[in-house]
């Protein structure tokens, strides 16, 4: 297992190893162990599986309130996505930063964003598959969101001309600085 810090530390690409021959391949997308070991002690409760028909689909920005507050861990199984973090802990140095990763099945990598971070990401081609677990139950009353395209975060979506396709849900989501965020930067959190 190959792991990656991205710009912003706690956001960490992982690509698990993946051992193939003429019938195919095998790989251990997640392995307790192997995850601690790396320093992740992280208790998953739920796997989620997500179809997207069309290329241009943006399913973003969304998070829980504490203490329904997720971790994920994000992969790919057909298909590619841009995925992006944003960090939305008050106090941290990098609030309001993101980072993009394109995760693919190609590619086998996976992204792993923790609490206090925004999670979204836009399908790059069609009948994708994103399969991600999650360190806490989906709970439509903590559930929350942020536009994808709000200017203050500028992300950067390789739509390439392509409208983004949406949900209503997420076309009505509020700013940035309008969300309801109880997130607060702890220093301890930083991965030495």
């Amino acid at each position: 297992m190959e792991v990656r810090r991205t710009a912003l530390p706690e956001v960490v690409e992982i690509v698990p190893g993946r051992f193939g021959d003429d019938r195919g391949f095998f790989s251990e997308v997640f392995n307790a162990a192997r995850f601690r070991e790396a320093g992740f002690n992280l208790d998953w409760v739920q796997d989620n599986h997500v179809l997207s028909r069309q290329a241009g689909v943006v399913r973003a920005l969304h998070y829980q309130l504490p203490p329904m507050a997720q971790d994920k861990l994000v992969r790919v199984a057909r298909g590619r996505v841009f995925d992006v973090a944003v960090d939305a802990r008050k106090g941290s140095p990098a609030y309001g930063k993101w980072v993009g990763v394109v995760l693919s099945a190609e590619r086998w990598n996976q992204l792993l964003v923790p609490k206090g971070f925004l999670h979204g990401y836009m399908t790059l081609e069609p009948d994708t598959e994103v399969i991600y677990k999650v360190s806490a139950f989906y709970s439509p009353a903590h559930e929350r969101g942020v536009r994808f395209d709000d200017p203050e975060l500028g992300i950067a979506w390789p739509l390439g001309g392509l409208l983004p396709i949406l949900s209503d849900k997420d076309r009505a989501a509020p700013s940035f600085r309008e969300a309801e965020n109880p997130f607060v930067f702890d220093q301890s959190e930083i991965p030495a």
